[in-house]
């Protein structure tokens, strides 16, 4: 009988055979980036603009050092968002004192070669500045967040596509009916810190889509669908209230091999926020391999590539959907592999979970989420 790793290794997995042919190929030429077969005509970012979509990646202002990133980077994507520069610690690492140097370098650079630019974050219960715990307060603390949001969105206003205005405000098992997370800030403001943190955000940049984040929504699974109604209520309660919200962004952190799948609920979140007049982005996509036992990275790159397929053939069904994003390039750059889970799982193992490996060249993930817009719906 043909077992699951031997199928992969014969390179015949459904719906992979021509793309990791193709990655094979090119994973031979020792100078990928100028291949005609993934540059100009057939780069991501043409193939996504093909039925009006915009293809992005997270960035740090460290990879804007390094000429093989900045030369993939322009080549394959038409939207990029900082990967930390944006949000509230880095940003602001003392009261009323902010640090723009390295969100500047990435939106100067945007500009300079026509690529559009995502604003993450405003407000989360995580990367808080030192300072914050011990000078926040419940009389203070609506004065801070606008305070922010105004010198943030005010500095990049007319610069930015979308803002995430809040992110992952949903914790179901924090017991509250509403399915809120009792964050720093839901616990000094209350509720309404969501309604003053987008109103804030519209005063700030009237033309950036207003944007809420959230991770662990896309899957079959009862926590996730948990998840998906929880968050849905909260999207239609801030409309009812007159809210400025514009788009949901669908992180798409997935890990593979672990039986995930796609499609009733991911079609009904989308199109449930469709149905609200909301735009949906693919804001963080990337595909944990730790699952994946087998130590052969052609074997890790196809079943990886599997969920990029998958995923993204259900996701992008919707017209809706107008922007999908990895988090980060390539996989020398992931954040996954500083995880503990990961070095306690696979020790010594680079995760291999994004379309251009350590050397900048496509992997079959790269061809996977070409077809996948070639696939999709034009908007």
């Amino acid at each position: 009988m043909l077992t699951r790793r031997d199928y992969l290794k014969q390179g015949v997995l459904a719906g992979c055979g021509l793309a990791v042919m193709g990655a094979q190929a090119l994973l031979a030429d020792p100078n990928p980036n100028l291949d005609a077969r993934i540059g100009g005509r057939d780069s991501l970012k043409v193939h996504a603009h093909k039925y009006g979509r915009l293809a992005g990646c997270a960035v740090s202002a460290a990879n804007l050092q390094d000429e093989a990133f900045k030369k993939v980077l322009t080549a394959q994507f038409s939207l990029v968002v900082a990967e930390n520069a944006m949000k509230f610690g880095p940003v602001q690492p003392k009261p009323g004192v902010f640090n723009f140097e390295d969100a500047d370098a990435l939106v100067a650079f945007a500009e300079r070669h026509n690529i559009k630019v995502r604003g993450h974050n405003f407000v989360w219960h995580e990367m808080l500045p030192a300072w914050f715990a011990g000078t926040v307060t419940k009389e203070n603390a609506k004065r801070v967040l606008t305070e922010h949001i105004l010198t943030v969105g005010g500095r990049y206003k007319g610069k930015i596509q979308s803002w995430d205005v809040v992110n992952e405000a949903i914790k179901v098992d924090d017991g509250r009916p509403d399915g809120l997370r009792k964050s720093p800030w839901f616990e000094l403001i209350g509720p309404e810190y969501l309604e003053i943190a987008y109103r804030t955000a519209r005063q700030a940049d009237p033309r950036a889509k207003l944007t809420y984040n959230e991770y662990g929504i896309e899957d079959e699974s009862d926590s996730a669908e948990k998840k998906r109604a929880a968050t849905l209520a909260l999207l239609k309660r801030l409309k009812a209230s007159g809210t400025p919200l514009d788009a949901l962004g669908i992180q798409s952190h997935i890990s593979a091999n672990t039986g995930a799948a796609f499609g009733k609920g991911l079609r009904e979140l989308v199109n449930a926020a469709q149905a609200m007049g909301l735009e949906v982005y693919l804001t963080e996509l990337d595909v944990n391999d730790d699952a994946v036992l087998d130590a052969d990275e052609a074997v890790r790159d196809r079943v990886v590539a599997e969920v990029y397929r998958d995923f993204l053939n259900s996701a992008l069904e919707s017209k809706a959907v107008n922007a999908v994003l990895t988090w980060g390039l390539t996989d020398g750059h992931t954040w996954l592999n500083g995880m503990k889970s990961h070095k306690e799982k696979q020790p010594g193992r680079q995760q291999r979970p994004l379309p251009f490996d350590a050397d900048y060249k496509p992997t079959p993930a790269f061809f996977a989420m070409r077809d996948a817009f070639d696939r999709s719906p034009s908007r």
